[in-house]
């Protein structure tokens, strides 16, 4: 994804999220039945779990195009659910990735791990909104945001009972990283200007981070042999779509890869 085309995702989630506001403003999401129900730990489920695979629902993306309209949500959630997965990423944006809250309102339905709201969060609006649709985590792309807007956030999110996901690209963005018992880090290893993936670059940069943080690889991850080189990195969890999404759900292709990144 270019810096370009994040900047038209970022315009126009604004004007989204704007007219959200107006029509069905916190006071309303907060009457919502989800709003007052406990999250799940997604760094418990990390934590204990033998794989640390969070799986993605994704139907296209900017970069890719369309890369799964067949399979319904339900149904990739039976998927990730009967597979065991750590937790479940569900992508919200509809314009660029074809995405809906309704998704991860149906995905909870199905899928009793941790769920991590997936969207360009530019607003403390948006936090609320993920708490009443049964989110347990939210996603805080340093890319987009200014060092008081991810302390700001983060602290909302903590307010409201939600873990974090801040997630950096380059070393400059660590500055802007707030740390705190409900926070996990989130290392892309896509270049955000020319799409390519460098899983050093990853490694080098979850070198300064703490080494007790949990520590996510995002973006790029193909085949199981990825995963345990990162693993052997000191990255705890694996941020795994695309790949996920474009596999064959009658053959054992996802189960073999689940078994195969395990510890």
């Amino acid at each position: 994804m270019s810096a370009n085309i994040l900047n038209t995702i970022v315009s126009q989630k604004k004007q989204e999220v704007d007219a959200l506001e107006k029509t069905f403003p916190i006071a309303d999401l907060k009457n919502l039945p989800q709003f007052n129900c406990s999250k799940k730990s997604l760094i418990q489920s990390i934590t204990n779990s033998s794989n640390g695979i969070i799986a993605e629902f994704k139907r296209r993306s900017p970069s890719k195009n369309d890369i799964n309209f067949k399979d319904s949500i339900q149904k990739i959630a039976q998927n990730y659910q009967e597979q065991q997965t750590a937790a479940m990423s569900v992508l919200t944006d509809t314009p660029f990735f074809g995405g809906s809250t309704t998704d991860l309102i149906q995905a909870k339905e199905i899928f009793k791990n941790p769920i991590l709201r997936k969207d360009f969060t530019i607003s403390s609006y948006q936090i609320y909104q993920a708490k009443a649709i049964g989110a347990d985590a939210i996603l805080l792309i340093a890319a987009i945001l200014s060092k008081e807007e991810m302390s700001e956030f983060s602290k909302i999110a903590f307010d409201l009972d939600l873990e974090v996901i801040v997630e950096i690209h380059d070393e400059k963005e660590l500055d802007k990283i707030p740390f705190g018992a409900h926070i996990l880090y989130g290392i892309n290893n896509r270049n955000l200007n020319n799409f390519e993936v460098n899983f050093e670059n990853a490694v080098n940069l979850s070198e300064k981070l703490p080494n007790q943080a949990i520590k996510i690889a995002e973006s790029g991850i193909k085949t199981p042999k990825d995963v345990q080189l990162l693993r052997k990195s000191g990255f705890k969890s694996f941020l795994i779509g695309e790949v996920f999404m474009k596999m064959d759900s009658t053959t054992n292709s996802f189960a073999d890869f689940i078994k195969q990144a395990s510890i």
